[in-house]
C-alpha cells in the first residue's frame, strides 16, 4: 500500500505543476476551480491506470519473462521525463491555461495522466489490487491538483520544479526496486 501511495503522488505531479501554474495564471481563481481542476485530474488519473492495466494484462502472458522489465523501463522512461522538465525549468506557467473550460480542462487532465496509463501497463505485472491502486491515485490526484491550484498564487515555479523533480525520482526508484525484486527471485 505504501508504494501505491507513492506512486499516487509520484503521478499526481503532474497535475499539482500543472495546477500551479493554472493557479498563478487563471485570474480569480478559487476554491470552485480548484474543486474543477481536481476533479477533472483525478477522474483521468483514475481511469488511465484502469485502462492500462487491462491492457498490460491482456499480453501478460505473452510476455511474463521480461515483464520486470517492461515496468522497469516503463517507470524508468516517465520518471526520466519528468525529471528532464524539472531539470530544464522554463518560464513559469508556460503550461497553464488562462480560462478554465471543460474543453481545456479534458486536454488538461488527459495530458497530465497519459503517465497513469503507462503505470497502469506496470501494475498488471505485479500482485495489486488495481481497483484499490487506481482508486488511491484518482484521490491522491484530486487532492494534489486542488493543492496546487489553490497553492499556485503562493508557491510559484521554484515549487513546482521540485515538485515534479521529486515525482520522478520516486518512479524511478520503484521501478528499480521491481526490477531488483523480480531479478533476486530469480538468482
Amino acid at each position: 500500500m505504501f508504494e501505491i501511495l507513492l506512486i499516487a503522488v509520484s503521478l499526481a505531479m503532474d497535475a499539482f505543476a500543472v495546477s500551479v501554474s493554472t493557479g498563478i495564471a487563471v485570474p480569480g481563481f478559487g476554491p470552485r476551480q480548484a474543486a474543477r481542476i481536481g476533479a477533472w485530474c483525478g477522474f483521468f488519473q483514475f481511469a488511465m491506470p484502469l485502462i492500462g492495466w487491462f491492457l498490460g494484462s491482456s499480453v501478460r502472458e505473452y510476455i511474463e519473462f521480461i515483464d520486470h522489465w517492461i515496468a522497469f523501463g516503463l517507470l524508468a522512461l516517465i520518471g526520466g521525463h519528468m525529471i528532464a522538465d524539472a531539470l530544464r525549468g522554463g518560464d513559469c506557467g508556460e503550461d497553464a491555461v488562462t480560462d478554465l473550460s471543460n474543453r481545456r480542462l479534458f486536454l488538461l487532465a488527459l495530458a497530465t495522466s497519459i503517465d497513469a496509463l503507462a503505470v497502469g501497463v506496470s501494475l498488471a505485472f505485479v500482485d495489486v489490487n488495481i481497483l484499490l491502486a487506481s482508486a488511491v491515485i484518482g484521490v491522491v490526484a484530486f487532492v494534489l491538483a486542488m493543492l496546487g491550484g489553490l497553492l499556485g498564487r503562493r508557491l510559484g515555479c521554484l515549487f513546482q520544479r521540485r515538485a515534479t523533480l521529486l515525482g520522478g525520482v520516486v518512479l524511478v526508484c520503484i521501478g528499480l526496486k521491481i526490477l531488483l525484486e523480480h531479478l533476486s527471485e530469480a538468482a
